[in-house]
């Protein structure tokens, strides 16, 4: 195993790939470099002595400028580096690309739901969802009603025993006993008895949205459901309305006509005021949601060729190694199945601040390169306005690992488009048709983002993680990917794969993606269940257009 990275030779920092303490030697050209201090592994140190007012480069490109002077073997840190990053613009571009491959995949199919306008879901999901939030108790009583008794129950790892915490109290225990007491059972092993076998679930989605706060929410709110609705993963849903929301359910077809225009999935809208009592709407909805149910139980799995998958690309609690496992396998999944025909959406504008040029030149119109620069420029011009910045991105749990500055993150982050032409870039609800690789308009908060994929057509979404998260999406089975072992092995509940092989030597970028793709494929067909599905993450929150990084 190497034990430093130089990823690019343009850089003049270095990627320590293990812990270092003060006076340790490496090799290096044009002399062996000694460490002046520690530095901890997924940190950077400097390949030479720099001034105060450099340059830092990573990637290739330029991720921060020096506030004093940095010595060769020193650490890069937020004390002695800040965010800066490259200008951009739109002009000639190039749009050369090896594509890589795909041999081992062609003729590869999965197991889909083929829907009546030609696209094909990896799930036969029912949705129950609320155009406004004074639904959403409704939404609550009608998924306790029905989820157990059709047999849509998530199986229990473990269980909680708070009884035993209960009797301790009563029977005079110290908080020291009861902090150690151990309340962990093995989970229960549940029968799944579904009424429906070919529905793999009921998703009841609920929000904060639909009224108060500007109109333009509401609106945004109703394309997202309609993405929802639209997407190849959903059979058809049942819609809860108050009645007098900003979020009118006449918005809602509106949105449907236009992204999904010969929309043809059953689609039951029930407003609350038009009904006689609370008991009549509930039972109305769940007699809507049963026949519904009744409707989707009819389309069965089918194969279908590898182009008909959508796949969403996302990172979250990055660390210092995303940038050189996890995301660039990734990437090389995403050129695969591009090459194969399929779609790859890549979101996140707030991380993508420094490598603007690169996505620009990659551009295959001039429309899509001044599209995502007029994005790009709003997005952070917004941001500004509030007292924010896209400098501002990285949490403290990404610094802390050794993500400093924002365009150090966005370098990295970019890597999951991998290297093909962006096709088309897309707004926030803009639904990804053109096969090829999409750029669409999120922040980089990740539920946010995932959100935004799934409603834009996403059927697949990959996350990438160095921290670990447990997040995962109502409707497109989301796959974890680790960035490095450590984090694999200790929260293996939530990490479906381990890129930390890149780092070790044992894998290329070339087989970790791969090996990715598949994985897709099984969970693609049904054969397996992603973490996040086995824990019933079903993360959704609609993006409010403020501004959130």
């Amino acid at each position: 195993m190497a034990e430093v990275l130089k990823i690019h030779p343009l850089d003049n920092v270095i990627v320590a790939l293990r812990d270092f303490r003060a006076g340790e030697v490496i090799e290096a050209s044009p002399e062996p470099i000694v460490f002046l201090e520690d530095v901890a592994t997924k940190h950077k140190f400097a390949e030479r002595d720099f001034g105060a007012g450099e340059i830092i480069t990573m990637y290739g490109v330029t991720v921060g400028k020096t506030l004093q002077p940095v010595p060769r073997g020193t650490r890069i840190s937020t004390e002695n580096v800040v965010h800066a990053s490259s200008e951009y613009s739109v002009g000639e571009r190039r749009n050369q690309w090896d594509a890589p491959d795909v041999s081992a995949f062609t003729g590869r199919t999965f197991d889909g739901y083929h829907r009546a306008d030609g696209r094909v879901g990896t799930r036969n999901y029912w949705l129950v969802i609320p155009l406004v939030f004074c639904e959403n108790r409704n939404i609550e009583v009608i998924k306790s009603a029905m989820l157990e008794k059709l047999g849509y129950v998530t199986d229990k790892a473990f269980s909680v025993d708070v009884d035993s915490l209960i009797q301790q109290y009563r029977s005079g225990s110290t908080t020291e006993e009861i902090m150690q007491t151990d309340i962990l059972r093995s989970g229960d092993q549940l029968q799944r008895n579904r009424v429906f076998p070919n529905v793999d679930g009921i998703k009841f989605l609920t929000h904060q949205g639909g009224c108060g706060g500007i109109r333009r929410d509401s609106e945004s709110l109703c394309r997202l459901l309609a993405g929802y609705l639209s997407n190849p993963n959903v059979a058809g849903g049942t819609v809860l309305s108050l009645g007098c929301q900003n979020a009118q359910a006449g918005f809602l077809q509106e949105a449907l006509d236009r992204i999904s225009p010969n929309f043809s999935k059953p689609l039951y809208i029930l407003e609350q005021q038009d009904s006689t009592s609370e008991r009549d709407f509930i039972a109305e909805a769940v007699k809507a949601t049963f026949a519904g149910l009744m409707q989707a139980d009819q389309c069965v799995r089918e194969p279908a060729a590898l182009s008909h998958l959508t796949l969403g690309l996302e990172c979250g609690g990055s660390d210092g190694f995303s940038g050189i496992s996890a995301n660039p396998a990734l990437g090389y999944t995403s050129d695969l199945l591009v090459t194969l025909g399929g779609k790859a959406i890549l979101s996140e504008f707030p991380e993508l601040n420094g490598v603007e040029q690169e996505l620009v030149n990659r551009c295959v119109t001039d429309a899509g390169a001044e599209k995502f620069a007029r994005l790009m420029r709003s997005y952070s011009k917004r941001a500004e306005e509030v007292g924010s910045a896209f400098s501002m991105n990285p949490s403290p749990g990404n610094i802390r690992d050794g993500l400093i500055t924002d365009a150090m993150k966005s370098a990295g982050a970019a890597k999951k488009g991998g290297t093909s032409p962006v096709v088309d870039v897309l707004d926030y609800t803009e639904p990804a048709v053109t096969p090829g690789l999409n750029l669409l308009c999120t922040p980089g908060n990740d539920v946010e983002s995932t959100t935004g994929l799934a409603g834009s057509g996403a059927n697949l979404i990959v996350f990438t993680t160095g921290l670990g998260t447990p997040t995962g999406n109502p409707i497109a089975p989301t796959v974890k990917m680790a960035s490095n072992t450590k984090l694999a092995e200790r929260m293996s509940d939530i990490i479906d794969i381990n890129a930390g092989t890149v780092i070790s030597g044992e894998d290329t970028i070339q087989s970790k993606g791969e090996e990715l793709l598949e994985l897709l494929i099984q969970i693609a067909s049904g054969r397996r269940l992603t973490r996040a599905e086995k824990l019933g993450q079903d993360d959704f929150i609609p993006w409010k257009r403020g501004v959130s990084l």
